[in-house]
């Protein structure tokens, strides 16, 4: 988890997807609105965070807690980023939690729980995002 917090620093998302197993999952349960909800894949980790460094710059991440589990190949992860949005200049600050399993060096699951309003407020589609919800609470 270190390395990977540490190439999403200097932006290397393609060496961020590489840490994934060819067919691990990532799942973000708190995802909202257009965002995704899973990712099946390596490739599609690398599709997702393609477009990540037109959005951040995500300059530290001065707060990292690991946990330990009853799974050897599994840890909880507490941490928080911060930055700047670049589509709006305004900072960003978001807390996450994580919980990540590896095998063989790679990872095969990685869930993912942030922050939806705090994205948003960053990036300025807070508007989008309420829009969407009620559309949802609608059907």
């Amino acid at each position: 988890m270190r390395r990977l917090l540490d190439l999403m620093l200097t932006e290397d998302t393609d060496a961020v997807a590489n840490l994934w197993a060819e067919d691990g999952i990532t799942e973000f349960p708190f995802a909202t609105g257009n965002s995704a909800r899973s990712l099946a894949g390596r490739e599609e980790v690398r599709r997702y965070l393609a477009g990540f460094p037109q959005l951040y710059d995500m300059r530290e991440v001065p707060a990292f807690t690991a946990h330990r589990t009853q799974r050897p190949d599994t840890a909880i992860v507490e941490y928080h980023a911060t930055g700047r949005s670049l589509r709006t200049g305004k900072p960003y600050r978001m807390d996450y939690v994580v919980v990540i399993t590896v095998q063989d060096g790679l990872i095969t699951r990685f869930r993912d729980y942030w922050n939806p309003l705090a994205n948003a407020e960053a990036t300025g589609t807070l508007p989008e995002l309420v829009e969407s919800l009620n559309s949802e609470v609608a059907r």
